[in-house]
Formats: C-alpha cells, structure tokens, sequence
C-alpha cells in the first residue's frame, strides 16, 4: 500500500466512525505503528481535514472533508455503476435521473484510466417484473420522511377493505416488484409496513413526530432482527 492510498484509507476509517476511534486500533487496522500514524494524521490536517483528537478517546473527522481526485478500485466502479443502473431502472423518475447525473459527474473527475472502467462496464442490471404504480407521488413521500413529519393515509388491503391512519413515516423500502413504506402507525402503535401502490391518499402533516428517524430506524432494525452494519 502506498502512502497515498494509506492517507485514502485512514480517512475512510475515520468516516465510518461516528464516534472517537483509539489510534492503536487505527494502526492495526492499517498495519502502521502509532508514530506513523500521528504523522499521516498531521498530513490529512495539513490538508485540511478537521481531525480531532480526543483525550483518552482516539481520533474523530468532522465532516466536510473531501480528498481529490477520487480514487476508487475496479470493483468499486463496478458497485458504482451497478447500483446506479439499478436505480435508473427501477426507481421514480426523479431518482433515476439523478442516479445518471451522479454517474456523470464522478466520471468528470476519475483519472482517465478508471473513467473508462466505469465507461465500460460489464455488469448489466436485467429488466424487473412488473409493478403496480403508487397513485402517490414518491418524492412527496421521500419528502415528508427526511423532514421527519407525520402523515395521515388512507390504505386499501389485500381485501380491499380502507382505513384511515396517522403514521410516522421513516424508511422506503425498494424492491423488484414493490415499494414498501416503513412506518411507525399510531392506530396499531407498532411498526407497520404499507405498500407504496395500496396507499390511495397520502398528506403531510404539519407537526414533527415526537422521535428521530435515526432513532426509529435503529429501533425497527433491532424489532426485525437485523444487524446493523454502519
């Protein structure tokens, strides 16, 4: 590993973090002694990361900090590519749009060579089954969910039966065949999950629910059982 691609790789440690991280965990991760590591740590701020040690702690990057050019692996491009793909494909056409743009400008700055890595990408995303369209728009509910306000829905069941909810709505679920709208429902006070084309009218409302999404999503991941990777 050069020193370059060392200093890459402290800074993305760093960003997985969210909280202090012991410089000696850092060098093992790295392979690097703890001298080399204060020194590479001077270098990212000198640069200007804002990089912070904390007593007794370890090291914290605040955000806002970027390292030009990118520099991605081969099989970094690929994910790029692929999931963007999937994206225009599948999702609204907002989205999708700005999956293309995303694409577009990572590829103004890649070195020449990765650019056409990512030009030339092999990984093709096939063509979905087809989906029922929601009667409501998905930006209006990706919307409502990052401003982190309630919404009153109206929702019609296998059965076809409606009923009225207030819902607190903090997660989109995106799959081949569905959208599904992860929710925190009052009437049933529990989780619920509504899919996006059962929902035959959807408001925002004007007042915030009482927790935050991040504090809602941790919570329905450890109800789902799922372990949270971040």
């Amino acid at each position: 590993m050069t020193r370059s691609q060392r200093l890459l790789a402290l800074i993305e440690i760093l960003r997985r973090h969210r909280f202090p991280v012991a410089g000696a965990v850092l060098a093992s991760e790295l392979g690097i002694t703890l001298r080399t590591l204060y020194r590479d740590i001077g270098t990212l701020k000198e640069q200007g990361a804002s990089i912070e040690g904390v007593a007794g702690l370890g090291f914290v990057l605040h955000p806002g900090f970027t390292l030009p050019p990118l520099m991605f692996t081969e099989e970094e491009i690929e994910a790029l590519v692929l999931g963007s793909r999937w994206v225009a494909g599948r999702a609204d056409e907002r989205l999708g749009h700005a999956a293309r743009n995303a694409l577009s400008k990572i590829a103004t700055v890649l070195p020449s060579a990765l650019r056409d890595e990512l030009e030339a990408s092999a990984l093709l995303v096939g063509p979905g089954t087809s989906m029922m369209h929601s009667a409501i728009a998905q930006p209006i509910i990706r919307n409502t969910i990052k401003a982190e306000l309630k919404a009153e829905i109206i929702y019609r069941d296998l059965k076809g039966i409606e009923s009225s909810r207030t819902i607190w709505p903090f997660a989109l679920g995106y799959f081949d065949d569905s959208r599904v709208l992860v929710t925190w429902c009052e009437l049933r006070n529990g989780f619920r999950h509504f899919r996006a084309d059962r929902i035959m009218t959807f408001t925002a409302l004007q007042e915030r629910y009482p927790r935050r999404r991040q504090a809602l999503l941790k919570a329905w991941r450890l109800h789902q059982g799922i372990v949270d990777q971040q």
